[in-house]
């Protein structure tokens, strides 16, 4: 999540949709929102509204103490999920904390549980001032079957900002910095950030190594998608003149044995801007085109002067609005730009990879970038964040904004609502996954912190309403 938006708001797996026709999708989310599952409804006390015959149930909240004996954090974000023993699901959460956010963090008020884990798996303990950094992640074992959390456990701390990110092939949950701060900013820093790091699926109960896969570049992360192939990683940005970059490992599934770090530029229009502001100077962005995409090697990718972006730019690169949520399709990769389009409501853009992607032939035979849509109402989405893909095929876009909903949209181009948020309604969805049984919808709000587990009758949708 944009900081920026932040302060507003405090103020104020896969089945392409690509054969589905733009403007058809256009003209019917633009004229209102379909049946779906039906009208969303709500009773006294309930935190969602949903639709009838749907119930949504806490598994987990801040300030819970865990199986460790450390408190589950707070600001939850991205959520991967993983199939585990005897049946059970094992999710891996981010938290978007920053430096000294004690009352939010594992430790408690003053640090006071700090003692409980060993030092030396903090990645940046900001030499043990008040500013230790208490981003990271948590594990969960869940029985779909009670549906209750059997464990609960810390998995990564001493990071930053950890917003969204992405799981892997192999077994794994790519956890993303939203930041640049360097080693000395705010005073106290003793390490750079701005890195993703890598935490594995396990049921034993402990933290990962704090490893900075430096090599897939340094700036401000917010999601992952992996090539299940070849083991290619796009990553978006969070900035508003963000850019899509592509890292290709030395070998697949060793993330820390380094690759080379690329970004996206249109072969025809270099320099693009995808962004389409209704003060955009540039030419508008057009709906529904495949531009064939080439990827620029970027050098200095520890980005000593933040820079990175800026030095992509010059080099062609395409820009886009605020890129957030991202995730691998069929044969294809989907991300949002949160605050993209005429109205800034938010656009969703589709990489098509090339047969050959990563290899030299795919010069001759190049992937496409397509404006997949672009939210022309509110009806359709506002301000999409985090993605999803349900089992039955929709695309599911969590809202980042006031009075957030989830939003799914059929392969026939209709528009839903899945749900509201009426109990915490500043506060963003985020980190929507479904169980392979297709039986639970898994969603964090990110404040107060709380993760809920969605079950009813999805199999009742009505696609053609």
């Amino acid at each position: 999540m944009n900081e920026s938006r932040r302060i507003f708001i405090k103020n104020a797996g896969v089945v392409s949709l690509g054969f589905m026709g733009l403007n058809q999708f256009l003209s019917s989310c633009n004229g209102g929102l379909a049946n779906g599952f039906g009208k969303l409804i709500s009773h006294e006390g309930d935190i969602l509204s949903l639709p009838k015959g749907f119930v949504a149930k806490v598994i987990s909240r801040k300030g819970d103490v865990m199986s460790d004996g450390l408190f589950s954090p707070g600001n939850h974000d991205g959520m991967g999920l993983f199939n585990w023993k005897d049946g059970k699901l094992l999710l891996i959460r981010n938290h978007e904390l920053t430096p000294g956010s004690f009352d939010e963090g594992p430790f408690g008020s003053e640090n006071k549980l700090i003692h409980k884990i060993d030092r030396s798996k903090i990645y940046d303990d900001a030499g043990g001032s008040d500013r230790v950094c208490v981003g990271g992640t948590t594990t969960l074992i869940y029985n779909e079957k009670t549906q209750k959390v059997e464990d609960e456990y810390l998995s990564l701390i001493g990071t930053v900002r950890n917003c969204s990110g992405g799981v892997t092939p192999w077994n794994s949950w790519i956890t993303c910095e939203e930041t640049d701060k360097l080693k000395g900013d705010e005073g106290k820093l003793t390490k750079d950030h701005g890195y993703n790091f890598e935490v594995r699926a396990t049921d034993k109960i402990g933290l990962a190594d704090p490893v900075p896969l430096k090599a897939m570049g340094r700036f401000v992360h917010e999601s992952v998608a992996v090539h299940p192939e070849t083991g290619i990683v796009y990553q978006t940005e969070d900035e508003g003149d963000g850019l899509i970059y592509r890292f290709l490992p030395n070998k697949k599934g060793e993330l820390q044995q380094g690759g080379k770090l690329q970004c996206l530029v249109l072969k025809e229009w270099k320099s693009a801007d995808t962004r389409n502001g209704a003060d955009s100077k540039s030419d508008t962005f057009p709906q529904q085109k495949a531009f064939e995409v080439t990827w620029v090697d970027l050098d200095d990718i520890e980005n000593p002067n933040n820079d990175l972006r800026k030095r992509g730019r010059a080099m062609g690169a395409a820009i886009f609005a605020s890129g957030e949520g991202m995730i691998y399709g069929n044969n294809e990769v989907f991300f949002t730009a949160s605050s993209g389009g005429k109205i800034g409501n938010g656009q969703i853009f589709k990489y098509s990879p090339s047969k050959y992607e990563g290899q030299p032939q795919e010069k001759d035979f190049p992937g496409t970038l397509q404006l997949f849509v672009e939210s022309k109402s509110d009806d359709m989405f506002r301000y999409c964040d985090n993605i999803t893909i349900a089992p039955w095929g929709d695309i599911i876009v969590c809202e980042d904004t006031t009075d957030p909903r989830i939003i799914g949209v059929t392969p026939q181009g209709k528009a839903y609502e899945i749900a509201r948020n009426i109990g915490y309604p500043q506060s963003e969805f985020a980190g929507p996954v479904f169980s392979t049984s297709g039986q639970t919808l898994f969603v964090n709000i990110q404040s107060p912190g709380l993760t809920l587990a969605i079950t009813g009758p999805w199999k009742s949708i009505k696609l053609n309403s």
